[in-house]
């Protein structure tokens, strides 16, 4: 029976993290927010609450598949090494046109409405985008993963387990990154439907206040990304620190859903 080398926890914590990233993707935000507006206006409010679970658990097994599958060719052989590079471009593409998008749709809604994240993917699924089953929610998940960079990185995670010990590596590093994306989708899920079912004013503020870190955050990961393809220094200096760089961005965006909850909590309490 195959074992796992010990050494692969480090990269565990650090796929977990990953996912968590990803899973604030600002495309993940747009769709899931989405299916939780048209979950939420139909009457269904427990699968309103339930959107994000099930959106990044269609999306995750996907990039589990893709894992194993990738871990099987790698074996014998080593990641392409333009992979990478085109996976780096891409991902950095989509990334400062959502951030740009996003800051766009902040500045330019309406007082009196919420804002709504603007998302490029969601825009090809048609009617899918309205879902109402909690396996077509899933569905719309999984079809996500059918993009350049997702399935790059799950390839990538093939690649790197395979030091580890093979294809079973290669699940492991893939769930973790799965469970980590998980986790903020859910939240994301359950912070709309929460929104959804205030509606006054201070759940407006709020959602500028999310759109805001969202759009900014895209463009500083898209500009970490880029740096390490035009600047030895920051090549150098980011090597090694992938955790800590995937930490200190899952704790930005939560300390700005803390300050928008506390705002939205400090502005509801009568004089």
């Amino acid at each position: 029976m195959a074992t796992i080398s010990g050494d692969i926890y480090p990269l565990v914590a650090l796929a977990f993290v990953l996912g968590m990233k990803h899973g604030m993707d600002a495309d993940h935000l747009a769709t899931i927010d989405g299916l939780t507006r048209f979950n939420a206006a139909a009457g269904r409010s427990r699968l309103a609450r339930a959107c994000g679970f099930l959106f990044s658990l269609g999306h995750g097994c996907v990039v589990c598949i893709v894992a194993v599958a990738t871990g099987y060719l790698f074996q014998q052989g080593a990641v392409p090494a333009w992979m990478d590079d085109v996976g780096a471009w891409v991902s950095a593409f989509f990334l400062i046109t959502l951030g740009a998008l996003n800051l766009y749709a902040v500045f330019t809604t309406p007082a009196h409405e919420m804002v709504q994240m603007v998302g490029l993917k969601g825009r090809w699924l048609g009617s899918l985008k309205h879902a109402g089953h909690p396996a077509m929610i899933a569905l719309v998940g999984a079809l996500f993963a059918f993009s350049f960079d997702t399935l790059s990185q799950a390839a990538l995670f093939s690649a790197t387990a395979t030091q580890y010990g093979g294809v079973l590596p290669a699940l492991m590093l893939a769930l973790c990154f799965m469970s980590g994306m998980m986790l903020t989708d859910a939240a994301n899920g359950l912070w709309i439907s929460h929104l959804l079912r205030r509606a006054d004013a201070t759940a407006r503020a709020a959602s500028r206040i999310m759109g805001v870190t969202v759009a900014l955050l895209s463009l500083a990961v898209a500009a970490l990304g880029l740096s390490r393809r035009f600047f030895p220094e920051a090549s150098t200096w980011q090597e090694g620190r992938e955790l800590f760089i995937g930490i200190s961005i899952v704790a930005v965006v939560a300390l700005c859903f803390l300050f928008a909850r506390y705002t939205q909590q400090r502005e509801s309490v009568p004089a």
